[in-house]
């Protein structure tokens, strides 16, 4: 557990010391139109994590509906593994989001550096209070489908590295 929440506090210290005195302007300014700002990366950061949370919340109050296939080892490796190698390359591959993880900015004046700051510290505080389910490395669902499960640990890896993906991609907009 500590090694998540060291990972979190890192990139959350990296967000706030590389972006956090950047100029609106700056923050949402796009290379191209096919490029995400660096608002839009932090944006999409705080709807994927957010979404893993009322899984976490059904967890701990014992109301999750683990899916069938959640019951063997196999899948619950498979999709783990296989989801958390394609946020980890590095970025090398550009992966479409899904719709509902999509950023959408509607106050492009809105303090994104200081939301995402808040974000980081509930989740933080999420995983803080899963730390019995962590240990006993208990199965859950994606929350892009319900039907890809995998373990707590791996959906906590997955989320970590999924920051440090979108970090970098964001990283690289400060020297286009």
């Amino acid at each position: 557990m500590k090694q998540w929440i060291q990972e979190i506090n890192g990139i959350s210290s990296e967000v706030e010391r590389l972006f956090g005195k950047l100029s609106q302007e700056d923050l949402h300014k796009k290379p191209n139109p096919s490029t995400w700002s660096i608002a839009e990366n932090l944006q999409h950061l705080i709807t994927l994590n957010s979404s893993y949370f009322p899984i976490f919340r059904q967890l701990k109050d014992g109301t999750i509906r683990r899916p069938f296939v959640g019951k063997f080892e196999f899948f619950t490796k498979l999709f783990g593994n296989m989801i958390y190698q394609s946020v980890s390359d590095g970025g090398k591959k550009k992966i479409k989001t899904f719709p509902r993880w999509e950023p959408k900015i509607f106050d492009p004046q809105a303090p994104i550096v200081v939301d995402f700051l808040k974000h980081q510290k509930e989740l933080n505080d999420q995983i803080k209070s899963l730390q019995l389910f962590i240990e006993k490395e208990a199965v859950i669902y994606s929350p892009a489908n319900k039907l890809i499960v995998y373990t707590l640990p791996k959906a906590l890896d997955i989320i970590v590295a999924h920051e440090h993906r979108h970090l970098d991609q964001a990283k690289k907009l400060l020297n286009p």
